[in-house]
């Protein structure tokens, strides 16, 4: 396709807007965290590592880091297999309402977060707290894995629909087992998309709202942390930088991901 150099230019000054307006707030975060003033000055007057190891030091942020660690593992783990699963049923086989599973499964990704919170909470309330079930680290995960499922059926059934199932086929017209043909012929052909679906599983569970609505007492994410930090003053600088750490945290297993997709369409074209 051929534009002209007016088209160009405007091509990329709306561009540079568009990654200016994503970015350039999350380079604030990152240079606060560096700021030594407790509030944030610009320009700031230096910078400094001093918070970086308050934060280190402070045991809420500590403890709210490892549970969002334990949360976004959990979430994976699930999401994996049940995104897994639904994937080859729609990919694999032909049923009546294949299409409606798949716009099911991929609608929780659309729905504002907050309708999905109060869903969920509405639902835990009503089912589990009568079975002695309360709020906590399980309903946190459950809560996550509604969209991490996602994520990871998009890339997994994305795979499948590239890969020919005579493959699996043939291995059990050699006398292979359907478990067999899995482990030998599927796996190893879907198991880059399924590490980069649990990558970007983790990083979106890392970060969601949906926790405010389905964490019970003493369960305290790195958000809900710092949403429960962000006014007082004196905590100021430490959620710049858990903040600046969550940053990180998610753009690490979104590029691996990112990497894995390209690597992998690279060697699928040669």
């Amino acid at each position: 396709m051929h534009l002209s150099r007016t088209a160009r230019t405007a091509l990329r000054i709306g561009a540079g807007l568009g990654f200016a307006v994503i970015y350039v707030p999350l380079l604030l975060v990152l240079v606060n965290s560096l700021n030594p003033d407790r509030t944030a000055s610009w320009p700031p007057p230096g910078l400094t590592v001093r918070w970086w190891s308050v934060a280190a030091h402070n045991s809420g942020a500590r403890d709210a880091l490892w549970v969002s660690v334990k949360a976004g593992l959990g979430a994976t783990a699930v999401a994996l297999v049940l995104g897994t699963l639904i994937a080859f049923a729609v990919a694999r086989h032909r049923f009546f309402g294949r299409d409606t599973v798949s716009f099911i499964v991929v609608l929780p990704i659309a729905l504002p977060g907050i309708v999905t919170g109060i869903a969920l909470n509405s639902a835990f309330s009503t089912v589990l707290e009568p079975l002695g079930v309360g709020l906590g680290l399980f309903t946190v995960i459950v809560g996550h894995a509604t969209f991490c499922i996602v994520v990871v059926f998009n890339n997994v059934v994305a795979r499948l629909r590239r890969t020919a199932g005579s493959y699996e086929e043939a291995a059990m017209d050699l006398g292979a087992t359907s478990f067999r043909a899995f482990v030998d012929i599927t796996f190893p052909l879907v198991r880059s998309a399924l590490l980069a679906g649990g990558l970007l599983a983790f990083a979106l569970s890392f970060d969601e709202i949906v926790t405010t609505f389905t964490a019970g007492p003493g369960i305290e994410t790195l958000p809900i942390w710092i949403f429960g930090n962000m006014t007082r003053p004196q905590q100021a600088p430490v959620v710049n930088v858990v903040a600046a750490v969550l940053v990180l945290l998610s753009v690490i297993p979104i590029y691996l991901a990112q990497r894995l997709s390209a690597d992998t369409a690279t060697s699928s074209r040669v």
